[in-house]
């Protein structure tokens, strides 16, 4: 293929997947509304559109009630009145959100979504991604995830709000003492696939899941990533009674419907690099021989992990700030770099046949 057909072939999977987890996100809060409604014994969104079920001599059936409320959502926010402080820096003030929203999209481009496959002729190899083969994914991930502390921090700068500069400084300041345990905790699967291509982590994972292999990596990964999100029990953004709803404050409309966007669109991305990292991607029962399916597996597994992320939501009270940036640092940071150490420890001495020496001596102790 041309340079040129490369390009054309990255800009419509592109396009293919960002709508798909744009609307992922809009059905994403719909999700999160029900599932804590069902979590809280409560009724939850189901006013909004339904699929009528004509019954026999009964009351008729709703099928997926409120199965319009993000569109409903939608339109509130785009007739919402939309204001700007008098006192603000205009330019920082609308930057920051789609900095906060370019993330969240940008990860997209190296997740791997199935294995090598042909879909109407056309051929992806060695999987399909918007950018296959990139071999330094990993890293692109934590460059791009780093971003959002800038659209956190101007948001508050640019409103002239001493509630949102507070807020703001607050939430970065989150969102930067846990984004160092999140790089410690993707160094073991890139030691143990011996790449930072995340294709190759998925091919790695065909016998055993790393989740299994590093559950303690998994464990340091999925709550920095709540972190990094702002979701509870780590959401000191939505602290009412300290910050008037933190960096925020001040935007309404659809450019306080950005910073939503941003939050559920990382809530899937963050959740598609766990499900790459340690659940094996697209990897599943019968994978190699219909690949296909690779798109349904990690598509469970994105769904899987964003109902533990609101189920978390409904079960755990909110840290104390002081209390979370302990956690992050005397306690999450230490035992994700122990653990890097000894991962990488390990896999030196079973590289140089130590493990093997050791068994040796054991067995001919026994054997004796």
């Amino acid at each position: 293929m041309t340079p040129g057909e490369i390009a054309l072939r990255s800009l419509i999977v592109g396009f293919i997947v960002s709508f798909a987890v744009i609307t992922g996100f809009a059905y994403t809060t719909l999700l999160e509304r029900k599932f804590l409604a069902r979590l809280q014994h409560r009724v939850g969104p189901n006013r909004a559109g339904y699929i009528p079920i004509p019954t026999r001599g009964g009351p008729e059936r709703k099928l997926l009630a409120g199965i319009m409320q993000p569109a409903a959502d939608a339109v509130k926010l785009f007739f919402k009145e939309d204001s700007t402080p008098g006192r603000a820096d205009r330019f920082v003030y609308n930057l920051a959100p789609m900095l906060a929203v370019m993330p969240a999209i940008l990860i997209l481009a190296v997740i791997p979504w199935a294995g090598e496959i042909n879909i109407f002729g056309a051929q992806f190899s060695p999987y399909f991604a918007i950018a296959p083969g990139i071999n330094v994914g990993v890293l692109f991930f934590l460059a791009i995830t780093s971003i959002g502390v800038y659209g956190v921090a101007l948001a508050g700068w640019g409103s002239n709000s001493k509630y949102a500069v507070l807020g703001g400084i607050r939430a970065s300041a989150q969102m930067i003492s846990y984004e160092l345990a999140l790089g410690f905790s993707v160094l073991p699967p890139i030691m143990l696939a011996n790449s930072m291509d995340l294709g190759e982590i998925v091919a790695a994972q065909k016998g055993l899941w790393y989740l299994f292999v590093q559950p303690l990596a998994a464990f340091i990964f999925y709550v920095a990533a709540l972190a990094e999100l702002q979701r509870s029990p780590f959401d000191l953004l939505e602290a009412e009674q300290e910050l008037s709803s933190g960096y925020n404050v001040e935007y309404g409309g659809m450019r306080f419907g950005a910073f939503f966007m941003a939050e559920y669109m990382k809530m899937i991305s963050l959740s598609a690099i766990a499900a790459v990292l340690f659940f094996g991607g697209y990897r599943g029962p019968f994978v190699d021989e219909v690949p296909a399916l690779g798109f349904v597996y990690i598509i469970l597994k994105i769904i899987l992990s964003l109902c533990l992320m609101i189920w978390i939501r409904a079960s755990l009270p909110r840290f104390r700030y002081d209390q979370l940036m302990q956690f992050g640092w005397k306690r999450l940071l230490p035992i994700a770099l122990a653990n890097f150490v000894i991962t990488g420890t390990v896999i030196l001495l079973a590289q140089e046949g130590v493990f093997d020496q050791w068994l040796s001596t054991i067995f001919g102790f026994f054997s004796g």
